[in-house]
């Protein structure tokens, strides 16, 4: 299996190749350079698999450079009923990711048993290990620099921490991220691990990473690293929880689901995305955005328009304009050409936006299952309140922005399944607002914010950043 760059520019890589670094040469993502794709009667097989033989099964589609006796022992590491323990009362940890049913033909497919209560384990305790063995086949270090808008940074760094030749350079905004995500990261205090507190949002965390990334002599120098979405690994591993969520909503193969997907840099959406061109049943796959609407604006008219300002919402983990994901997704309605990407995405990096209702490639989207809708505060709020009275579940509000938006897609005779981005204890105040009461949170996480913390406050200089790299990558 060899991995090409959307912007087309760059050589061919294999998995280990690409599996340490995050934007290609060229300033695309490394996509697979076709998708394998399950037979009717290996997803018949599939059907009765536990996590970790799903896990292979997808992945070892993926992963054709690293032993396949390596791999199935790597993904038998990760995914254990230790690492993803913090379940909801009624489940059962073995499953990793168990399919919680509201009623018949709606459910909730539990993502945030891992160390940081957020989806974003599901991939990064896998990500850990995958890095770790690698370098120890070559001796290699590296230095992740990474940005986070609340889940990814406490995933990164508690996957990677005490990690041998690895250190973690991890960016997030100054505001915005509720203060149990600001602690989860910032208590740390493992000598390989150093959190960056921007003075800006998102955004502009993530274009620093991606101006270092562009600067292909400082990161062969520096072993610069990725963990954000933009990495393959992240979400290839993905695309395996959506295997498992179908299985669990259904009988037969004959069926098809749709998932609903809180999302801000279209990574879990295009994870579903990529099972999809493998072969899963999807219906539709829905876009869910909180304020930040850019991504749903794109699905209803063809516009992508990222905001030269994001808004800060009580769903943080979406606060982003620029949806880095988005171009994987491009890449394949365009029919993989990658000078229109190019083109694209130079209009986008100039500030500007793109129409693809001209050329006709608009009207492609919905070949690929895709459907969209956003979510304000007050829906929030009123979803949260309204799924705890009616089934006696609370959910955090990005779940609540996936259900709110879902629901409005919803079809007669197909399980909708929405996709949980991290546990409610993460997201106290909005709790608090809708319900009155107070979120449960692990007893090992009850003083939390109250640890000592240590971060580093700086400007949104790309310089800097780069200076701190190098003063700290020792």
């Amino acid at each position: 299996m060899n991995y090409l760059s959307t912007r087309g520019l760059a050589p061919q890589l294999r998995f280990s190749e690409i599996l340490l670094g995050g934007l290609a040469s060229d300033g695309g993502l490394y996509v697979p350079e076709s998708y394998p794709r399950f037979s009717e009667a290996e997803l018949a097989a599939m059907r009765g698999m536990n996590y970790r033989e799903l896990a292979f099964e997808v992945l070892s589609r993926l992963i054709d450079d690293i032993p396949h006796d390596d791999l199935r022992a790597l993904i038998a590491k990760t995914y254990t009923a230790d690492v993803y323990r913090y379940t909801h009362p009624g489940e059962n940890a073995e499953d990793i990711t168990p399919l919680k049913t509201l009623e018949p033909g709606l459910h909730v497919l539990a993502l945030s048993n891992g160390p940081t209560l957020a989806f974003k384990d599901m991939a990064m305790q896998l990500l850990g290990n995958l890095f770790e063995f690698v370098l120890a086949k070559t001796g290699g270090e590296l230095n992740i620099l990474g940005a986070t808008s609340g889940d990814t940074g406490s995933a990164a760094e508690y996957a990677m921490r005490g990690k041998r030749g690895i250190r973690v350079f991890m960016l997030s905004p100054e505001h915005g991220m509720t203060r149990f995500q600001q602690a989860q990261m910032y208590a740390l205090q493992d000598a390989n691990i150093h959190n960056l507190v921007i003075r800006g949002v998102f955004d502009q965390c993530q274009d620093i990473v991606k101006a270092v990334s562009n600067d292909l002599d400082f990161k062969t120098r520096h072993h610069i690293g990725a963990v954000n979405s933009i990495n393959w690994a992240r979400v290839a591993a993905q695309s395996v929880y959506y295997f498992k969520a179908y299985f669990a909503a259904t009988h037969s193969n004959d069926q098809s689901v749709s998932f609903s997907v809180p999302s801000g840099n279209f990574g879990n959406v295009c994870a579903g995305h990529i099972a999809r061109q493998m072969g899963l049943p999807i219906a539709k796959l829905i876009v869910a955005t909180n304020e930040n609407d850019v991504l749903d604006e794109f699905f209803k008219t063809g516009v992508y328009r990222p905001r030269p300002e994001t808004k800060h919402t009580s769903s943080p983990s979406m606060d982003i304009s620029k949806a880095s994901n988005f171009e994987r997704f491009v890449f394949d309605l365009a029919g993989r050409d990658a000078a229109k990407i190019r083109s694209l995405w130079g209009a986008v990096e100039s500030g500007g936006s793109f129409d693809l209702n001209a050329d006709g490639l608009f009207g492609r989207v919905a070949e690929f299952g895709m459907a969209s809708g956003s979510s304000n505060h007050a829906n929030r709020i009123d979803t949260i309140r309204t799924v705890y009275e009616v089934y006696g579940t609370m959910i955090d509000p990005h779940t609540a922005d996936g259900l709110k938006v879902g629901l409005e897609h919803r079809e007669p005779g197909v399980p909708l399944i929405c996709m949980e981005t991290a546990q409610p204890a993460k997201f106290e105040d909005a709790i608090r607002e809708a319900l009155g009461i107070e979120p449960l949170r692990p007893a090992e996480l009850a003083d939390l914010e109250a640890l000592p913390q240590k971060k580093h406050v700086m400007d949104a200089d790309v310089n800097a950043v780069k200076q701190f790299i190098v003063d700290h990558a020792r």
